[in-house]
């Protein structure tokens, strides 16, 4: 595999289109030396050292983030506990006993922060309907029941507006 076929495209494409240059590596130090020898030409422009590159996955949905950080304090203070435990054991202090009861009761604390993240994501995909692809099921099932519900409110309001017309009698004969 050669220089260029490593390199990102926008990097690659940078190095290419230089006039002069023989493309890769060789062809970006001649391109340089060529430039810096005043010989009228413009000087090449450097190289990115860092191209961005468009993220391959979404961020999480609002509920499920929360769900996400209050787990990572949750577990974060039952670690320090433990540790907080674990050397006043060493120590022989009198705090030991009860904080290895408030360590175990984090524990299950804890997992129960883990699950919550768990469950709320996977009730998230279930009620929004993440999928892959934009011309999914799931999307267009969504989008019909919404025109289905539209048309249902709409129908219902032609019958209450039929309902008034109709109903303006003042007495039943």
């Amino acid at each position: 595999m050669n220089t260029a076929e490593r390199q990102p495209s926008a990097v690659r494409g940078a190095a290419a289109v230089r006039p002069g240059a023989g493309g890769g590596a060789e062809g970006a130090r001649g391109a340089r030396r060529a430039g810096g020898a005043g010989d009228g030409r413009a000087a090449p422009s450097a190289r990115a050292l860092w191209v961005e590159e468009p993220a391959n996955r979404f961020r999480m949905a609002d509920p499920v983030r929360t769900a996400a950080v209050r787990a990572v304090i949750i577990v974060s203070l039952t670690l320090i506990q433990a540790m907080v435990a674990f050397f006043c054991t060493l120590a022989g202090s009198w705090l030991a006993f009860p904080m290895v009861l408030s360590s175990v009761a984090s524990t299950v604390v804890a997992t129960w922060g883990v699950l919550d993240v768990w469950v709320t994501r996977q009730v998230w995909k279930q009620r929004h309907g993440v999928v892959s692809i934009p011309s999914s099921t799931a999307r267009a099932l969504r989008r019909e029941r919404r025109r289905a519900r539209r048309r249902a409110r709409s129908a219902e309001r032609a019958r209450i507006r039929g309902e008034r017309r109709g109903g303006q009698q003042l007495s039943h004969s």
